[in-house]
């Protein structure tokens, strides 16, 4: 299959023309990968079982893993669930558009192909000029995971979609790189509390200031038990993962209570290497782990390891290790975010082995970061 690439001149204003055999080809049943505010989607026709399928051999995607479904409108939902709850009307009013999925009990009119199998469905109204306006041409609601083969970083640029889709899709639309960089926070809005399935943009945080009680599925701590049906994507299967083997690096309570003891021997050594210097406005944990990441990482190429490092700005020339990265500032979260996907797949492009990273905080959008880091690393996470 010949993949045409179309690229968008003004992807704030894109210009009908340019959409429309976009528009015609996901309506007919065929695959779109477009631009989102979060990452790039690959589109299909929510309400053709064939085209639920075609997505799911395109990304190699086990076929329980239920597909979101993307609307341009407020009024393209109702005819796709049986109720809207007065929860998910409220998210509605207060994200949509944005990176917000919320999860319903389905209609009949949406196949059990695109939901897994489940009796629920996920939806979202994205909060990008390029996806509404091809929502709303092709006259269909769209079906798009992340345009990614299964289990790789996701795409946040049409030349990552082409690496994977390139000879597997009809079309790639090029609107540059996406804004936010990690995927839509999905809340399950179909029971009596509303329950967080994957963090996202519209945090833990943001939501509690809604509701009195928000629950956090398990399956964002930790991996899905066996047997265990996923209710939204990125619950169970292995996600976001470069080919080189990923270790994240977290500093332990106890060590943070040591750095913080006048007297401790730890207290003592790092208070000793950053006073003076560039780094006296880093906390003491954030240091120490990058100390700790850098002679990991030393070891490992001495031994002829071809070993990567992810930092930040803040901790990069803490680092002697000849392949490092910085993911953004710790200062923003937002920035780290917006890069995550483009440093793991840069790191498979420069042929990493193993890649070491930093760790960040769980609040806000940290805990999308590190939601997706996690998962990437298959939970090895190092306590130093």
């Amino acid at each position: 299959m010949d993949t045409k690439r179309v690229i968008i001149k003004d992807r704030n204003h894109p210009k009908e023309e340019e959409l429309l055999e976009a528009a015609r080809i996901v309506r007919e049943g065929g695959l779109v990968a477009f631009p989102t505010e979060t990452v790039y989607g690959l589109g299909g026709n929510a309400l053709d079982e064939s085209a639920a399928k075609k997505i799911y051999g395109a990304k190699g995607r086990p076929s329980d893993n239920p597909l979101i479904v993307h609307i341009s409108c407020m009024e393209e939902l109702p005819s796709l669930v049986k109720e809207i709850p007065g929860a998910g009307r409220i998210l509605a009013e207060t994200f949509w558009p944005g990176p917000l999925t919320m999860v319903f009990l389905k209609s009949d009119l949406v196949p059990d192909s695109t939901t897994g199998g489940l009796n629920t469905v996920a939806i979202r109204m994205p909060d990008d000029p390029i996806a509404s306006q091809l929502i709303r041409l092709a006259g269909v609601p769209v079906a798009a995971p992340s345009a990614n083969t299964s289990g790789r970083p996701s795409p946040t640029t049409a030349d990552h979609v082409w690496q994977d889709m390139d000879g597997k899709i009809e079309m790639v639309i090029d609107g540059g790189q996406v804004g936010i960089g990690v995927e839509s926070t999905i809340v399950d809005v179909s029971g009596p509390v509303p329950v967080i399935l994957r963090p996202g943009a519209v945090t833990q945080e943001m939501l509690d200031e809604i509701f009195d009680q928000v629950f956090i599925d398990p399956a964002i701590l930790g991996p899905m038990e066996d047997g265990a049906r996923p209710k939204a994507p990125g619950m169970k299967y292995k996600h976001y993962a470069p080919k080189a083997e990923l270790a994240l690096f977290e500093v332990k309570e106890e060590t943070i209570e040591q750095l913080y003891t006048p007297g401790n021997r730890l207290h003592s050594f790092v208070s000793s290497q950053m006073s003076g210097g560039k780094n006296w406005n880093l906390k003491p944990e954030t240091f120490y782990m990058a100390w700790k990441v850098n002679e990991a990482a030393m070891e490992m190429e001495k031994a002829g390891v071809r070993v990567g490092v992810i930092c930040t700005d803040e901790t990069m020339d803490l680092y002697t290790v000849r392949l490092k990265r910085s993911i953004g500032k710790r200062a923003s979260e937002a920035s780290v975010a917006h890069n995550l996907y483009g440093v793991l797949r840069e790191f498979d492009d420069l042929g990493a082995d193993y890649i070491y990273s930093e760790s960040f905080s769980q609040s806000h959008l940290g805990g999308a970061i590190m939601n997706r880091l996690s998962k990437a690393a298959g939970y090895r996470i190092l306590q130093v």
